[in-house]
């Protein structure tokens, strides 16, 4: 039986219980609380695996991120190298049977010096919600209007 069927069928013959005292219905309720209680130790153990999985490939995704970052920066160093020295010989094109190099300007970009000094015109506001001021407030009493203090429940395996 699956664990929503025995949470069910307990919570049925739990209140058939309040209503008659029979050693049946006693023993069936032991009997699917052991049940509900091994269903739900295995499914904590598998959350614990799962958990486990998790981390692994957190761990794996940091290693790959910190190999990417690490290829695109000798990427960059050679780029840098290698249009460094075609300037130094005075090559603007080196064209091979299998690959062309070549250097050549890059669209205009925006270099900014000093952030302050830049007209508020061209400034973008962001606005972003702050949580922690909130629920503090919200906690010691305060009405902030689009805003409540909810409580949540979950499950917590140790």
């Amino acid at each position: 039986m699956k664990l929503y069927e025995l949470a069910q069928n307990y919570a049925q013959l739990m209140e058939l219980a309040e209503e008659m005292e029979s050693d049946a219905i006693v023993d069936t309720l032991e009997a699917l609380q052991d049940e509900i209680e091994e269903k739900a130790e295995n499914i904590a153990k598998l959350i614990r695996n799962l958990e486990a999985d998790v981390k692994v490939i957190k761990e794996e995704e940091q290693r790959l991120a910190d190999r990417r970052r690490s290829i695109e920066s000798k990427i960059v160093r050679l780029k840098a190298y290698l249009q460094e020295q075609l300037e130094v010989a005075g090559l603007q094109k080196v064209k091979r049977p299998t690959i062309t190099v070549a250097i050549q300007s890059n669209p205009p970009s925006v270099e900014i010096a000093d952030e302050k000094l830049i007209p508020s015109e061209f400034m973008i506001p962001q606005y972003k919600v702050d949580r922690k001021s909130i629920l503090e407030r919200l906690k010691n009493g305060e009405i902030i209007p689009g805003a409540k203090l909810v409580q949540g429940r979950g499950v917590r395996i140790r």
